[in-house]
């Protein structure tokens, strides 16, 4: 069972996720959180979460300031729902590593295909969810080989509209390219250049679903000055055309989960 920390201050909202959703049977065991938000802290620091969903209605803006606080003191997963989809919003969200977004209005079905793709997540990936300073990597003597890995993948995440190269990171990690590319090889089990093209693809997908961008800007978002270029890529990596992804991925007019 994934431990989740529900972060909602609407009790009527609290309590649909809480009884419509069947947890145990995805895999998950959820604790909801109603105290003020100077507690939130202390709570996730004291307890082990393995993920953290954030309801946004009301104010998108303190829902960032709250994924902003955690993201200081952890890189645990979390999930944002019920915000709109003004672009710098989820370009925000994007910049904080949400695990995903789920706008407003959210259906039953959506949400239920949410969860289980991230237990597929959680479970491939094998993530520890440990609290750790967010500038450990930096300051720390001695750093951890996968250290020096999360650190390339998080600045690919941070790059992923220009281009990046393993030499610009490594040359700022003061690590050997060739030396860092083969582990990253091995960590990784693709190379640096596939890495980056996959994560480029999955930026793309998410704002095909999460924003009323045109195509060509997504495209550009996501590192690509020619069109029919990220056309090409896209449907190699996704098995259809961008416009398509995006009609298939439209929300359904599903009964509401968010009331």
């Amino acid at each position: 069972m994934y431990n989740v920390l529900l972060i909602d201050f609407d009790k009527r909202s609290r309590e649909a996720f809480a009884n419509k959703i069947n947890w145990k049977h995805h895999g998950f065991t959820l604790q909801t959180f109603e105290n003020s938000f100077s507690a939130l802290l202390s709570v996730c620091k004291q307890r082990h979460y393995d993920m953290i969903l954030i309801n946004l209605k009301g104010s998108q803006v303190h829902g960032l300031d709250v994924c902003k606080s955690i993201r200081n003191i952890s890189s645990i997963p979390i999930l944002l729902i019920g915000g709109s989809k003004d672009f710098q919003f989820v370009r925000e969200s994007i910049r904080l590593q949400v695990i995903d977004y789920l706008p407003a209005p959210i259906t039953l079905v959506e949400f239920t295909k949410t969860l289980v793709s991230l237990k597929q997540i959680l479970q491939k990936e094998k993530i520890n969810f440990n609290l750790k300073p967010s500038h450990s990597l930096k300051t720390s003597p001695k750093r951890n080989i996968a250290d020096i890995i999360d650190e390339v993948k998080r600045q690919v995440e941070a790059s992923l509209n220009r281009h990046i190269t393993l030499k610009e990171i490594s040359d700022e990690l003061h690590y050997n390219c060739c030396y860092l590319g083969q582990k990253f090889k091995t960590y990784e089990n693709m190379t640096f250049p596939e890495y980056v093209l996959i994560r480029r693809m999955e930026k793309a997908k998410y704002l095909l679903s999460h924003t009323d961008l045109k195509i060509y800007q997504v495209a550009a978002e996501v590192g690509f000055s020619d069109l029919d270029w990220f056309y090409k890529k896209f449907k190699a990596h996704t098995g259809v055309t961008a416009s398509v992804f995006r009609k298939n991925t439209s929300s359904s007019s599903l009964s509401s989960l968010v009331v």
